[in-house]
């Protein structure tokens, strides 16, 4: 199938074209450095002073990033950055100027020096955010250091004045003594987050590489071993899928791991490294999340790292940074960071096909999904991805998780691909790999992909290369509900409902402390609630008959039911409006994915049975002996 290239996309690949030029053009003078200090970190603060020295004639013009790489929604860093001074190298003051609110122009004095200081408020652990307290920081680069416009090929050093007894941890190369980190240019400074305080290290080799979980964390150290054992065995399924490992920068990659219990959970891949945070313990409920999130983290060293798609390159810092392949960049991976534990023997059948129904029922459920694609959703990250708003939205009939989405489409395809085209998703992912991912240069990918790539590739691995055309015409750029059912199928997996009457119900309303029944949520296209006219906000004062005061009252009435029943339901607006109308209690639309030798009458037959081994099992190569 031809693509077709809009207008504005063209206008866009000009522009991106025209500012990695001028990136190249940018000046690559001496490095700036940075000192970060805490001299008041029981109330969240740092301190930090950037110098620039041997700067030309005319204003520097100093900026806060409003964006951050992995994140693809603004979050205007500058908010939180107050008591700025600039001086030049004696200290002298030098005037400053506020052009608009993410930064400042200052005009160098004769010496051609800038010292540009602020303090930083900062009191969220995770990997957008910044955090610091009296026992630990840690720094997201885009929210913690300003830089110069038009200084991006710059190197950078990084001194942290930190309280007696932190270490370091950071993807960033060790300069001069303990305290001390450079970064080649900006691009690779702001991808690289530090955490602060008293780290416990574990650390590892693989092949000629070094690796280390460096976590803050106040259980025993038996515990970060333990983890580190099973994320050892999950890079190892990882390896398997794309033929070989990345070369790491330096040949080092680190875990930065913060399970304190002031984290909010969160991962966020880098380059050489990822950021952990989660308040939970190591054992117990939080376990499997913790490992997950490392797992999905990990995957993101070669999906989205190095195999990059061309809208995210290179990474502005002053916009959303919008990409029409979130389906493949984070819901492939997210596919592949349950895949490959579950190869590892690191999560049980049962666990893994849950976490298929959920990607099944999401899909399935969605009201957005049937009006837009998949690159749309990818598109509307710029409004979800931990974007913040005061006004209500409509995510609920609008929006599906690209997450959730290019999981599912993911799952779908590896299975089309065993059955039909006798090649599977882990060649297509190799594939793609050796053509747009291996090939790094200046710390960033070579030939980073666009959407008509992938679909060639696809062609390529399926050998058919209108199978690849229909796939992506049908469920990237269309709105083609995934076959759920019949490629599960193949593995021997049947999507059986779930047929709970009238649980969509419940979940939609809530008890205020009055007993009154309220419709807490927009109701979702389609629904009894829905078609009813009933909304947010709304009273159910009386249904079938039965006052409605307590969660008990409610479920008493759907007792009596069957699906599908019709019943009259009195309302109470927010406006204050009452009414009856009638309402149709239409039952759980959910599935359950579930081994077809599980449910009554089927069998599991030998090729399915023969598929869904190969599918799930190892994919390490035993060694060789002797080697």
């Amino acid at each position: 199938m031809k693509l077709f290239v809009s207008p504005l996309l063209a206008l866009a690949l000009c522009l991106s074209t025209t500012l990695l030029k001028a990136q190249s053009k940018a000046d690559n003078g001496p490095a700036v450095r940075y000192v970060v200090s805490f001299p008041n970190a029981v109330h969240h603060e740092a301190r930090v002073t950037a110098t620039f020295t041997g700067l030309p004639s005319g204003p520097l013009r100093v900026r806060m990033a409003r964006s951050s790489p992995g994140r693809y929604a603004l979050h205007d860093f500058v908010k939180n950055v107050y008591y700025v001074v600039a001086t030049d190298g004696s200290n002298k003051p030098l005037p400053t100027n506020r052009p608009d609110p993410y930064g400042w122009d200052i005009t160098p004095g004769s010496d051609g020096t800038v010292a540009f200081s602020y303090t930083l408020y900062g009191d969220r652990t995770d990997g957008t955010y910044v955090g610091i307290d009296q026992q630990h920081a840690h720094l997201n680069m885009p929210a913690t250091l300003c830089y110069a416009l038009g200084m991006e090929n710059r190197a950078a050093e990084v001194k942290f004045d930190a309280p007696q007894g932190w270490k370091m941890a950071t993807q960033m190369r060790p300069g001069v003594d303990k305290n001390t980190f450079t970064a080649p240019n900006l691009q690779y400074l702001m991808d690289s987050p530090v955490s602060l305080g008293n780290q416990q290290v574990v650390p590892w080799d693989e092949g000629e590489q070094k690796f280390e979980l460096a976590a803050l964390y106040q259980g025993p150290k038996a515990d970060l071993d333990g983890l580190a054992k099973n994320i050892q065995k999950v890079i190892k399924e990882q390896v398997a899928v794309f033929g070989e490992m990345p070369q790491f920068d330096f040949s080092r990659y680190t875990f930065i791991a913060d399970y304190l219990s002031q984290a909010t959970p969160d991962g966020m891949e880098h380059r050489n490294s990822c950021s952990l945070t989660n308040p939970l313990p190591l054992k117990g409920e939080g376990a499997a999340d913790i490992l997950s999130t490392a797992s999905h983290e990990f995957i993101h060293a070669w999906n989205v790292e190095r195999l990059r798609p061309k809208d995210l390159e290179p990474f502005d810092f002053q916009r959303v940074n919008m990409s029409d392949a979130l389906w493949f960049a984070e819901g492939f991976t997210t596919y592949y960071g349950e895949l490959t534990l579950r190869r590892a023997k690191l999560m049980e059948d049962e666990d893994f096909f849950a976490k298929i129904s959920g990607w099944v029922n999401r899909r399935q459920n969605s009201p957005g999904a049937r009006y837009a694609s998949a690159i749309d959703m990818s598109r509307q990250a710029a409004f979800t991805d931990a974007a913040a708003s005061i006004d209500p939205t409509n995510k609920v009939n609008t929006n599906l998780s690209y997450y959730d989405q290019g999981a599912g489409l993911a799952l779908m395809l590896d299975l089309q691909l065993r059955q039909l085209k006798r090649s599977s998703l882990d060649k297509y992912m190799q594939a793609l790999w050796q053509q747009y991912g291996k090939k790094q240069e200046g710390y960033a990918p070579a030939k980073p992909y666009t959407l008509p790539d992938l679909q060639r590739v696809l062609g390529e691995v399926a050998k058919d290369t209108a199978f690849a055309g229909r796939f992506f015409r049908l469920y990237i750029q269309g709105r083609e509900q995934p076959r759920f059912s019949e490629s599960l199928l193949f593995a021997g997996l049947a999507v059986i409902p779930t047929r709970a009457l009238g649980a969509a119900l419940p979940k939609q309303v809530e008890f205020d402390e009055n007993g009154r029944c309220i419709v807490a949520y927009n109701t979702t296209i389609g629904s009894g609630l829905y078609k009813a006219g009933i909304d947010r906000g709304d009273q159910i004062v009386i249904l079938d008959g039965k006052e409605i005061k307590s969660a008990g009252d409610l479920d008493g009435v759907l007792r009596k039911h069957s699906p599908s029943d019709l019943v009259l339901v009195k309302i109470k607006t927010r406006g204050g409006v009452e009414r009856t109308v009638q309402l149709v209690l239409t039952e759980d639309p959910n599935v359950q994915v579930q081994p077809v030798e599980a449910v009554d009458k089927m069998v599991l037959s030998p090729a399915q049975k023969t598929l869904r081994e190969a599918w799930l099992a190892s994919q390490i190569k035993a060694e060789t002996p002797g080697k």
